[in-house]
């Protein structure tokens, strides 16, 4: 794995300041406390999957389940995200969030496991115009 950066150090310093601030202001309540806690849990190990995605080889057997486990990740991320929005929110906004939270995770699906990669195929080269001559014309 590649060296930690000196911003991906201060990036996990201010994710574990604010997720203990959060923490200590949630006077107790067990929910939010296992909210914080899994969220970091779930950022953290986010973090380290995709680092070691980064790092495959491109036809490592290994690539589609680290991609697997983003995907769960970042979609029990979005899942639970759209519960707290959801759950301050009137009916209305309450079916858009969802609506939003499924979209992206089936997008998500879609990019990371149905979609297929094309091969590159670089663009053609314009051919190039006859020079003027001197006079204006071909």
């Amino acid at each position: 794995m590649a060296d930690l950066s000196c911003l991906t150090i201060l990036g996990f310093c201010f994710l574990t300041f604010n997720s203990g601030m959060a923490i200590y202001r949630s006077n107790g309540d067990a929910g939010s406390i296992v909210f914080v806690v899994f969220s970091y849990l779930n950022l953290v190990a986010l973090v380290a999957c995709l680092r070691l995605y980064k790092d495959l080889d491109y036809h490592s057997p290994r690539r589609q389940t680290i991609k697997a486990a983003v995907w769960t990740l970042t979609s029990l991320l979005t899942v639970m995200f759209s519960y707290k929005v959801a759950e301050i929110m009137p009916l209305a906004v309450k079916i858009v969030v969802w609506t939003m939270a499924a979209a992206t995770t089936c997008g998500g699906f879609y990019a990371f496991f149905i979609h297929q990669d094309k091969a590159y195929q670089p663009v053609p080269a314009a051919p190039e115009a006859p020079a003027l001559r001197r006079d204006g014309t071909n």
